[in-house]
């Protein structure tokens, strides 16, 4: 891509997984991609704890690569004096970094994490603000020198054709034309992994982007994919696109091809009841949305596929990510129909995800396309046999 750097945010604590081992973790992930690791830590009223917290780090697996420390809510020029003092000697690692306490919160925060950029026009001042604390308190030479040091990196994914079953597959070449596939891109919805994207064009798509909030009909696709977001903070401008919901309603109810997943599954469900007032939306699939002030899902998902669905082969086991505040209000499960079974997750109702009718699939759970391969291939053959059907 170009880039000299590159730069991986860990989620959670260094060593904190989905098990008791720390299954999938930072930690975990820096050993895999021999990748230092530049420790940030909390140093609110402490001093050689510090040094005892960055030591624990380093003992519990000495294979990670724990190769700095960047010291978070310093007090003043004392504290941050005696704790490096004592992190560099107990620890022997360079402390490359000591961020004061700050009086403002320079990200505005909400539900599912920061408010995006997309929804705002604000964003230009908060960077502005962190481009100046990082240039003024961290030591961006010696974080430079860390990240240069590093292996190289290998790129055992870029291999052209997406790989199902051990033998690549160019889906473009098999079906003799390119099928197009659209992807709900603006404010409402903006949750996709890269991955996911560039390995459906790989595939054969021609991604096209769609803004259900300004466009006044859906364009001519051959399938959709709509991926999470904010549909509840924007549900009132949703709700009022009405010449564009009706137009994706007729293309469903016609057999478009569609997969959701988290925000976009609760776009295409009837109502979203959200902070006292009730939205209409798509009506493509028979649910009736809630919101909550506490999850209702969130961590690693793993799905069992049980029904017959448009995507995937019963038998299959998916394994992917949720987090949603949003909830099924009604009917009662028994009464819809459902792909997959959870073994791990909340999905739909703690039992069921994955909801089907017609050619759409619905699911809280968002899959990555490096970890269930036949996914982009599955969405394009799919949209090949409904444009050959259609034509």
């Amino acid at each position: 891509m170009g880039a000299d750097v590159a730069l991986i945010e860990g989620n959670r604590g260094l060593y904190d997984g989905m098990d008791p081992e720390g299954s999938y973790s930072s930690a975990e992930l820096a050993k895999l991609l021999k990748t230092p690791v530049l420790l940030s830590v909390d140093v609110t009223k402490t001093t050689r704890t510090a040094a005892a917290q960055v030591l624990g780090c380093q003992t519990l697996d000495p294979e990670v690569p724990l190769a700095g420390v960047v010291l978070n809510r310093v007090a003043g020029e004392r504290h941050e004096s005696v704790l490096r003092e004592t992190i560099e000697g107990i620890c022997g690692i360079p402390v490359l970094g000591a961020i004061p306490r700050l009086p403002e919160d320079l990200f505005p925060e909400r539900h599912l994490g920061l408010v995006p950029p997309q929804e705002t026009d604000e964003a230009d001042g908060p960077l502005a603000r962190v481009q100046a604390v990082a240039e003024k308190y961290l030591d961006l030479d010696g974080i430079l020198a860390l990240a240069r040091n590093a292996p190289a990196a290998s790129n055992n994914h870029d291999t052209g054709p997406v790989e199902v079953g051990g033998g690549g597959i160019d889906l473009q070449a098999q079906t003799g034309t390119q099928v197009r596939i659209g992807v709900f891109r603006d404010a409402a919805f903006q949750f996709y992994y890269p991955e996911n994207l560039e390995h459906l064009v790989q595939a054969g798509g021609e991604l096209v982007e769609i803004s259900p909030l300004s466009d006044s009909s859906l364009p001519e696709v051959d399938a959709l994919y709509l991926g999470g977001g904010f549909p509840e903070t924007l549900a009132p401008e949703l709700s009022e696109n009405v010449p564009f919901m009706e137009s994706l309603r007729h293309k469903a109810e016609n057999g478009l091809p569609i997969y959701a997943e988290c925000g976009g599954a609760v776009y295409l469900g009837e109502t979203l009841h959200f902070e006292g007032e009730t939205f209409p939306l798509v009506g493509v699939l028979p649910v009736t949305y809630g919101f909550q002030a506490k999850p209702r899902g969130h961590g690693y998902t793993v799905l069992e596929t049980i029904g017959e669905n448009p995507f995937f082969p019963v038998g299959q086991t998916l394994r992917g990510h949720e987090f949603h505040y949003t909830y099924m209000l009604s009917p009662e499960a028994e009464d819809l129909e459902f792909a997959f079974r959870v073994h791990r997750g909340y999905g739909y109702d703690g039992k069921h995800d994955g909801l089907c009718r017609r050619n759409v699939l619905a699911s809280y759970s968002h899959v990555h396309s490096l970890g269930t391969v036949d996914w982009a291939p599955a969405l394009v053959r799919t949209a090949a046999r409904f444009k050959s059907a259609s034509s």
